[in-house]
């Protein structure tokens, strides 16, 4: 293998293995988000991790006396739901540099997804000896 050649792989190595890493770094911080939600009165409160699912809730007591059964299940859903689209943006937010134009991110990181597996592992360019022939 020319050196020039080998100069050019080792490049493209260097910057696949680089975006593979800062990809890598922000999946796991995507893997780490929380959303806090709470509701003006300070009622209700919920959290919720990377994938929405419900983390804690929290209820002042005297929301029984305050709200009806009905109504505090619709304000625990609607603080549910804003703190997921909180999570959800920050989601949005870090993977959007990753992400190809035009493809939605739910279509990448749906249900289930893990950015491990589909990346390859990192590239390790041929040296020079291993290539000569």
């Amino acid at each position: 293998m020319n050196d020039d050649f080998r100069l050019t792989v080792e490049g493209l190595a260097k910057e696949y293995n680089r975006q593979v890493g800062e990809l890598r770094t922000a999946y796991g911080k995507v893997s780490e988000l929380t959303g806090l939600a709470e509701t003006r009165d300070g009622m209700v409160r919920v959290s919720v991790g990377p994938r929405g699912q419900v983390q804690d809730i929290t209820l002042d007591p005297r929301v029984y006396r305050k709200l009806s059964p009905s109504q505090l299940a619709h304000a625990i859903l609607e603080q549910i739901g804003a703190a997921t689209e909180q999570v959800a943006d920050r989601t949005r937010e870090l993977m959007a540099p990753f992400m190809p134009a035009g493809l939605p991110l739910e279509q990448v990181l749906g249900e289930g997804a893990s950015v491990e597996s589909f990346l390859p592992q990192p590239v390790t360019p041929p040296s020079g000896d291993d290539a000569r022939g």
